[in-house]
């Protein structure tokens, strides 16, 4: 039923007909999706180098202290406008250009924040530098396009491991580089990076030329009948923005925690804490290979229930004490481990429907898990300012919880 519905939702008009895309070649390189993955890391990075900076940034622009928070959430601005409007061009440009013209965007918007003399032109900054980094929801659909069908869940796994690496690795690498230097030279360090990946990447990146005649307008107009005419779609993207609430929540409080007084870590202390979580992202290989098995489905219930459980167990725990924060890393890793597979399990189910659309489903699928984890973030801070670390737990494991029950429903009325 999905594959009808997505075959009707991507019709476009009867003088720009969908046209499938040419055999592929069997298989791909190892060569190649390490360069994914690698790339994918990366560019996720620069969005969250500055999370663990945020007070010295804002110390250094003269930006108020209640307004720092606007140095992370002008980025996710960014990337959430890139997730919704550029994204979806990987359905009607050349990939390799697009993929180069967002990763020298980056490049030239970090190395501007690295010099930037007031608080104004850094945010700006901040916007584009989120806005470039959708690159790699580009990288991700073009692994997917050049692997067969047998291994395309194991290969979007192995690719997109390198995106939580990214994300997980590029707070304590910025919080040990700032605290060695300054927060400009992560930012001056990145751009860097940014231009010797993207001239790797101009010699490596195999060329895809989409097939789909449509123009930019009647592209984005096809992504509301996407959602309206595929039922796995709209499940998938709100199974990963629930979990990914509870994903951003945990992230964005336990910093908190850790430098409260039941810990009183230092930022050094935080940054290896973070590093534990990096273990999680292990589940994306493992989950592309459970999903070529087939075994989605019952893996996506066990992926759910294993974040709630980390919330649930999360609320209970007494902390401050060496045994309380080792829990804390093992939820930390849970926590890791369920987003991950799932969000791996729901590409190999969207992924399988028709090429021709993968950047438009990838667009929406991500965009959606973004606002689930914007809300996460934002509520997490005010959870956890008024009712310490049990009530921000317990906000976060409602979304798990709701996103549970309609797995459940859509087992027993066939709709999973």
């Amino acid at each position: 039923m999905d594959r009808v519905n997505i075959a009707e939702a991507a019709c476009e008009p009867a003088a720009a007909p969908v046209l499938r895309e040419p055999p592929r070649l069997p298989d791909i390189s190892s060569g190649t999706i390490l360069t994914l993955a690698a790339a994918c890391g990366l560019l996720v990075a620069n969005i969250y180098y500055a999370q663990p900076l945020i007070a010295e940034i804002a110390q250094s622009l003269g930006l108020a202290t209640g307004a720092a928070g606007l140095i992370v959430t002008m980025s996710q601005i960014g990337y959430g406008l890139g997730l919704l409007f550029v994204v979806p061009l990987g359905d009607l440009v050349e990939n390799r250009r697009l993929i180069l013209i967002s990763a020298t965007l980056s490049a030239v918007a970090l190395a501007c924040a690295a010099f930037a003399p007031s608080a104004g032109v850094f945010l700006t900054c901040a916007a584009v530098i989120g806005l470039g980094s959708v690159a790699v929801q580009i990288l991700i659909p073009l692994a997917a396009h050049l692997a067969p069908d047998a291994t395309r869940g194991r290969v979007v796994g192995m690719v997109s491991s390198g995106l939580m690496i990214g994300i997980m690795l590029a707070r304590p690498v910025s919080s040990f580089i700032a605290a060695q230097s300054s927060w400009r030279v992560v930012f001056g360090l990145s751009a860097a990076v940014m231009v010797i990946l993207a001239a790797a990447l101009s010699r490596s990146l195999p060329t895809r030329t989409p097939r789909t005649k449509m123009t930019y307008g009647e592209l984005m107009g096809s992504m509301v009948h996407l959602v309206r005419g595929t039922p796995i779609l709209r499940r998938r993207a709100f199974i990963q923005g629930c979990l990914f609430f509870a994903f951003s929540l945990f992230w964005t409080t336990t910093p908190l925690l850790l430098a409260g007084p039941h810990y009183g870590l230092t930022q050094n202390g935080i940054a290896l804490f973070a590093l534990a979580g990096v273990s999680g992202a292990i589940a994306a290989p493992i989950a592309g290979r459970i999903a070529d098995r087939g075994w989605g489905r019952p893996a996506t219930g066990a992926a759910i229930a294993l974040v709630a459980l980390a919330m649930l167990g999360s609320i209970f725990v007494p902390q401050g004490s060496a045994v309380a924060l080792l829990l804390l890393v093992a939820a930390a890793i849970a926590v890791d481990f369920g987003v991950q597979a799932n969000l791996v399990f729901g590409y190999r189910a969207i992924f399988a429907l028709a090429p021709e659309v993968r950047g438009r489903l990838n667009g929406v699928y991500l965009s959606t898990a973004f606002v689930g984890g914007a809300i996460g973030s934002a509520l997490g801070a005010w959870a956890y300012a008024r009712g310490g670390w049990g009530l921000a737990c317990c906000v976060g494991l409602a979304p798990p919880l709701i996103a549970l029950a309609r797995f459940l429903i859509g087992v027993v009325t066939g709709k999973e």
